[in-house]
């Protein structure tokens, strides 16, 4: 049996199979997803969504849905499902009886005495999606419709029936291409075997998404259907269909399908499952190889990218070719001592003070990884040089090192750390001043370079920064601990310290240099434990605290003002871990396996086979955000590496 299963009562039953995603990424930008029923039920859905360099790299969605049509006896059965306001039409998801998801997302249907299978696959490094179609039982001569409705527009946007669209096509072999609009690829629709392409061009309006609806955005959409393919199938054929942006060889279709699908990674565990999941985040660009901050709607963002990188390439299957090409790709990216948290080139913005400090500790994992003396120097250490410089000598506006060695950040409109969220122009959570972790990761910084600059006997560095690790820890002990409270402050400005209780100040705890003690970790730890700890995660609020937000919902204004103030972050649940595990080493295993365990349901809950971006802050603690976030899956990886090292050996401190 599957380890991931659904009967067909819960298939059938659209409020329970309209909130479960599935996704399947090329790894080169482009991706495919749906619900398991494929109903799409938001404007980020596709078939074939790829991003498209004449639009900026930004992803489209050209293939949004196929529907299927089985005929026998002049008899039609469309197995597809689309939202219309007031109807599902048509409702073939009442047909399906079975689906699997190892290797490859399979759908079976039956209808009558038909049994037809359904395989969906995106082809690794290429602009090229595949589904092959097999007729297990059939009784009667039998014929597949293919019917495809295109959308040809940004996943960001919706499509509206317009006169500027190119609704003519090209004959390929055994298909059609089509090419709606100016500046986009066009589109290859092109099967195994020969059939008829039958024209009937029309536009089918105001298909609704449910997902857009409930989050305050616009939901009805116009998809173009040039017209259906027809084709005999029967009884053990398999038929497949490509949709390109390359015309391809149909003889090939049968051999590559397979060879793909071999090659497919299994997930017959939970941990296979995420391994799964976390390759699906590394994309590779020419000679950029980066981290996707998440699907659906997420691009390559600097900080998400620094914190996910360990567990994506390191915990999830020891890679580090890939790791080293990330950093490298990042490194070439520093400008002014800072990464691009958004965007590349002209359209970077430099706008997140932590990237920086996450590089560190991203850098500091691999070469704990890598166990090569020097190497870490040689790669980066004048990049890591340069960062430290750029705030000591405060470089960029409102970003500066003070006489104190703590880390001043100030922008006036701007959120420069994670909790980054802005309603109409107002930082959500504004932390200007003394931030708590970047702090913390200023002080792993200028430690973790001294130990470098010795062991590559850097005379020159050592002088001049040997002095500033107990300046900077003795200020940050100062200006954050409070003896009375026994927790770090926040964050704190010209005010004084803000004592709200936030998961910021677990990094003081969990980081290979931390400027606290233990017995302050201790004291910590007990009070986000009591406060912030939930099974998914770290809240970013304490309830108690009159902006606490319980639920994740709503427009994106109320959206965001839950975002980090109550809102469950999975990624925190690394540093909470680790944090724990330095402390009190074997004596937190149960609980640290505990608090992973509860990740394990998710992988059919919300984004199969992968954890979510962010959760409720109320039980139950429903998932919410992107259906696959990378440091979700990342950091869940890295816990599970750090609890297999506390268990194999005999000290405590990892």
């Amino acid at each position: 049996m599957s380890y991931l299963n659904f009967n067909k009562e819960e298939l059938v039953n659209l409020e329970y199979s309209l909130k479960r995603e599935v996704l399947s990424t090329n790894r080169a930008g482009g991706y495919s997803s749906t619900t398991i029923v494929c109903c799409n039920t938001r404007k980020y859905h596709g078939l074939l969504v790829l991003p498209i360099n004449e639009f900026g790299g930004e992803n489209h969605v050209l293939l949004s849905s196929l529907d299927e049509t089985i005929v026998q006896h002049g008899q039609s059965f469309n197995l597809g499902i689309h939202k219309y306001p007031g109807i599902y039409e048509p409702r073939g998801h009442k047909y399906i009886v079975d689906l699997e998801y190892d290797p490859l997302f399979t759908l079976t249907y039956r209808v009558g005495g038909v049994v037809l299978k359904k395989e969906i696959l995106m082809v690794h490094n290429e602009a090229q999606l595949m589904i092959r179609y097999t007729l297990e039982d059939a009784h009667s001569e039998t014929y597949l419709r293919l019917k495809p409705f295109l959308a040809y527009r940004n996943v960001h946007a919706l499509s509206k029936a317009n006169m500027m669209a190119n609704t003519k096509y090209e004959h390929v072999e055994n298909g059609i291409r089509s090419k709606m609009y100016v500046g986009f690829p066009a589109l290859n629709m092109q099967l195994s075997k020969a059939n008829e392409f039958v024209p009937v061009p029309d536009w089918y309006y105001n298909i609704e998404y449910l997902e857009e609806k409930n989050r305050g955005y616009d939901y009805k959409e116009d998809l173009f259907v040039p017209g259906y393919f027809e084709v005999p199938i029967k009884k053990g054929e398999s038929i497949i269909f490509s949709a390109s942006t390359e015309e391809v060889k149909t003889s090939t279709l049968k051999r590559k399908f397979q060879q793909m699908r071999d090659k497919r990674m299994s997930r017959e565990d939970f941990k296979s499952c995420l391994i799964y999941s976390a390759s699906q985040f590394i994309v590779h660009d020419g000679k950029d190889t980066e981290v996707v901050a998440g699907y659906p709607w997420f691009g390559r963002w600097g900080r998400d990218t620094f914190i996910a990188l360990p567990g994506l390439t390191l915990a999830a299957c020891f890679d580090l070719k890939a790791c080293k090409e990330v950093l490298d790709t990042m490194a070439r990216q520093l400008h002014n001592g800072l990464f691009p948290n958004i965007g590349k080139g002209d359209k970077a913005a430099y706008n997140s003070i932590d990237a920086p400090m996450w590089f560190f500790w991203a850098v500091q994992e691999y070469d704990k990884a890598l166990g090569e003396p020097g190497a870490i120097w040689k790669a980066y250490g004048n990049k890591m040089k340069s960062i430290l410089m750029a705030f000591r000598d405060g470089v960029n506006p409102g970003l500066r090192m003070d006489p104190n060695g703590l880390i001043w950040a100030e922008q006036p409109g701007k959120a420069l750390t994670w909790m980054d969220a802005v309603v109409r122009g107002v930082p959500v959570t504004p932390r200007a001043g003394y931030a708590v972790e970047i702090n913390a990761l200023w002080y792993n910084a200028v430690c973790y370079m001294l130990k470098l600059a010795e062991e590559a006997e850097d005379k020159a560095f050592i002088k001049e920064w040997k002095d500033m690790p107990e300046i900077i820890r003795k200020s940050f002990v100062d200006t954050f601990w409070s003896k009375e409270k026994g927790y770090l402050a926040d964050y704190v400005n010209e005010e004084g310290p803000n004592f709200c209780v936030k998961p910021n100040q677990v990094f003081a705890c969990s980081l290979t240099y931390s400027p606290i003690t233990d017995d302050m970790k201790e004291q910590v730890l007990k009070v986000i434990t009591k406060e912030l700890l939930t099974p998914k995660g770290l809240r970013t609020l304490f309830p108690k605290n009159p902006n606490y937000h319980g639920q994740y919902e709503g427009n994106q204004d109320r959206r965001d003002e839950a975002y980090h103030q109550g809102t469950v972050w999975p990624w925190l649940i690394g540093a909470y871990i680790e944090a724990n595990l330095k402390l009190y080493g074997k004596q937190f295993l149960p609980e640290a396996k505990e608090l992973l365990a509860g990740y394990e349901e998710d992988m059919t809950l919300y984004g199969l086979c992968s954890i979510a971006e962010v959760y409720d802050g109320d039980p139950p603690y429903n998932p919410n955000g992107c259906i696959s976030q990378a440091w979700s899956v990342g950091e869940v990886l890295r816990s599970m590496e750090l609890i297999r090292k506390c268990e194999t050996t005999s000290n405590s401190i990892l």
